[in-house]
């Protein structure tokens, strides 16, 4: 009998999927590239922890580092804590702040393991009030961690800057502030 899974069908029900096709070689690619490729990992959750993922998310730990090791040992980066993966869907600044203390951590346990975090503004509820030094000072507090645990930053676009930015000059005077106290290169995302 083929692998199989159980879905939710359009009536409510759940039936039995059996898969198709063969499972691609779980092996890392031998041939040079000339882009380095990113995996945006999603966590984990926890599905015997009662919560509200919107306060304070359920994570299993455990099998969110375990997959993290999983994409490593495939060869793969990781790119923690990023807008597509947990950052605005469920996972808020103080949560983030977990999963990138714990993966930097994992992955300097991991030999050749590549991790880089995303660095936003997040924490910054965005008011009329708002000015582009209180940007400045949310992307500092998120690079500084990220760069306090070790890790490497990505610089995410920030809701709060696209807010409040007037023109092209807003944008340049922001980054080139934020990016002139990173103690590492930064990628841009």
């Amino acid at each position: 009998m083929p692998p199989s899974l159980m879905l939710p069908t359009e009536d409510g029900r759940v039936a039995r999927y059996a898969l198709t096709g063969s499972p691609l070689p779980a092996a890392p690619a031998r041939r040079e590239f000339n882009r380095e490729a990113y995996a945006a990992a999603h966590v984990v959750a926890d599905p015997l922890h009662l919560a509200d993922p919107w306060a304070r998310a359920a994570i299993d730990w455990e099998a969110t580092l375990a997959f993290r090791r999983h994409l490593w040992g495939l060869g793969l980066k990781i790119a923690e804590a990023m807008d597509t993966a947990q950052r605005g869907m469920g996972l808020d600044w103080t949560n983030a702040q977990e999963l990138i203390r714990r993966s930097v951590a994992e992955a300097k346990t991991i030999s050749g393991a590549d991790l880089a975090c995303g660095a936003g503004t997040d924490q910054i509820a965005v008011t009329p009030a708002i000015k582009l030094a209180d940007i400045v000072r949310g992307y500092e507090e998120q690079v500084g961690f990220v760069e306090g645990c070790g890790g490497r930053c990505i610089l995410m676009a920030s809701r709060a800057l696209a807010a409040v930015a007037r023109s092209a000059d807003d944008y340049a005077s922001v980054y080139d502030s934020v990016l002139r106290q990173a103690s590492r290169k930064v990628v841009l995302h």
